[in-house]
């Protein structure tokens, strides 16, 4: 789908509006700075961001404790799962004095072509899909991506386990399969029904992982039956468009029972990737990896090219023809988009 042409009007008013809240923004930090020059400022602790609101971010420590916070000048933007330095101020206002490396980062373009973080220090991120709304297996080629190029071990899980019959059973029996034999981990649960959840908690024992996918297939709902105590807010799926209606606003951190650490992210209904090329995007499809470099040009496709080794094993059966269909169409959105470098 191509993106609709702002009118410079549209144009002036968006950039008005960032303006306006970089200043605000900027006000704020002056405050904080101001803060921390007149030494108003407690002592530094460390924390963890479990969850974003604007210009401030709300910080855990020591133990279940939190506490809203600004962030100096100086630090970079902020997401969920960050690991910062923070000083508490006389409002119960904390400041945010320092943003600590990060062992890891799940990233996606936004709207302008810029990458943006969506959650920080995970080690796993759950794949979520349902019967309802069907599932969009380029959408989920391009989480897996993701999470190949971040180094980070994908989960595809399966909800809605309760919503599969007869009409609907051999595609998901065929796609849970297509991916198991590419060497990914599936799990299978019900929200509703709570069955296959207590596999899911014990898989991420002491993990932080963060659950993504399309709008409506239950990842609020999800959380809501591994923490009931959180209480997300969840819609049905729309009945005149059958996509999923937005509920999650901003990324959010739970602490699951057996100790790990759970985000929640907003749903959507596509994910942009940026790579700098199509040997990179090939690389974010593990089973390519074989036969990249094999192939008669070095800057070979994998399209029309004549002796291209990933045609030539889904010809044998030993890469999925439709893994590579996604790929080119994938490619495809990436030049159209820009988003190769």
């Amino acid at each position: 789908m191509s993106k609709r042409k702002l009118t410079r009007q549209q144009k002036w008013r968006i950039e008005k509006v960032q303006q306006e809240r970089i200043a605000r923004a900027d006000k704020r930090a002056g405050k904080a700075e101001a803060a921390v020059d007149n030494g108003s400022l407690g002592s530094e602790r460390v924390g963890t961001v479990v969850a974003h609101y604007g210009v401030q971010v709300e910080v855990e420590y020591e133990g279940l404790q939190r506490c809203r916070c600004l962030l100096r000048a100086n630090i970079p933007s902020l997401v969920t799962g960050d690991k910062v330095t923070w000083r508490l101020g006389a409002d119960n206002m904390g400041v945010i004095e320092a943003q600590h490396p990060r062992r890891s980062s799940l990233t996606r373009p936004d709207m302008r072509g810029q990458l943006k973080t969506v959650a920080a220090n995970i080690d796993y991120i759950i794949i979520v899909i349902a019967p309802n709304p069907e599932p969009s297996q380029i959408l989920i080629d391009r989480y897996l991506v993701a999470a190949e190029i971040a180094g980070i071990e994908p989960i595809l899980l399966l909800n809605k386990t309760d919503l599969i019959n007869e009409a609907n059973q051999q595609a998901f029996n065929d796609l849970v399969k297509g991916y198991k034999q590419i060497g990914y981990k599936v799990l299978s649960c019900s929200a509703l029904t709570k069955t296959g959840l207590n596999a899911l908690d014990e898989c991420l024992n002491q993990q932080a992982f963060v659950f993504v996918g399309q709008s409506g297939v239950g990842k609020s709902s999800l959380v809501n039956a591994l923490l009931p105590e959180s209480q997300q807010d969840t819609r049905p799926v729309s009945e005149s468009s059958g996509l999923g209606v937005h509920t999650t606003t901003t990324a959010r951190l739970f602490h699951t029972k057996n100790g790990g650490d759970l985000i929640d992210s907003p749903g959507i209904r596509e994910f942009g990737l940026q790579v700098a090329d199509n040997y990179t995007l090939a690389n974010g499809f593990k089973e390519f990896r074989e036969y990249i470099g094999h192939c008669q040009f070095r800057d070979c496709q994998h399209d029309k090219e004549p002796n291209c080794a990933l045609k030539q094993a889904v010809s044998k059966g030993e890469v999925r023809e439709e893994r590579l269909r996604n790929f080119l169409k994938i490619a495809a959105s990436l030049v159209a988009d820009k988003h190769y470098k």
